[in-house]
């Protein structure tokens, strides 16, 4: 049985970064020189120069583990076709040495480049081993990410409000 896609969206907050000074952890961890890094609640965001940069990327995880916040995104604007920018998610302080495709990542990517590219529809490639493509629309202080889904439950729930 060939099980069909299904695409969703799903409405997040935004989440903003400050520009910040990268620790010695960060820069050591990565092994790169970034063109930008910003910091919010729970990542550092950092640009580096090219896709290539991106891909080549082999962090030292327990260098990163070290750092203050537990997640590390790493971006650049993309080199292929159909996308506006590529990253790469790693949160070694949660035990996720790099993850697949992240949303919460992309409530960070989206207004960091809707910003630097004057627009609010974007198409984000995540390049980890499995890879995903995650479709991005900011909206004020909200981020919607689209992508593809597939049905592997379907249920139904019912309210029996003051019934035991």
């Amino acid at each position: 049985m060939k099980v069909p896609f299904v695409h969703i969206e799903l409405d997040f907050p935004a989440t903003h970064n400050t520009s910040s000074p990268p620790p010695m952890e960060l820069l050591q961890g990565l092994g790169i020189d970034p063109l930008y890094v910003g910091k919010s609640a729970h990542s550092y965001l950092v640009e580096v120069a090219s896709e290539a940069d991106v891909r080549a990327l082999t962090p030292d995880i327990a260098v990163l583990a070290r750092l203050d916040t537990a997640r590390v995104i790493v971006t650049s604007r993309a080199a292929s076709a159909g996308f506006d920018f590529i990253s790469r998610f790693f949160a070694p302080g949660l035990g996720i040495a790099e993850d697949a495709v992240t949303g919460s990542s992309h409530c960070s990517l989206g207004p960091y480049w809707a910003e630097k590219l004057g627009k609010t529809d974007l198409v984000g490639y995540q390049a980890s081993a499995r890879g995903g493509v995650v479709r991005v629309r900011v909206q004020g202080a909200r981020v919607v990410l689209g992508g593809q889904a597939v049905t592997v439950l379907r249920g139904e729930l019912s309210e029996t409000v003051g019934q035991r």
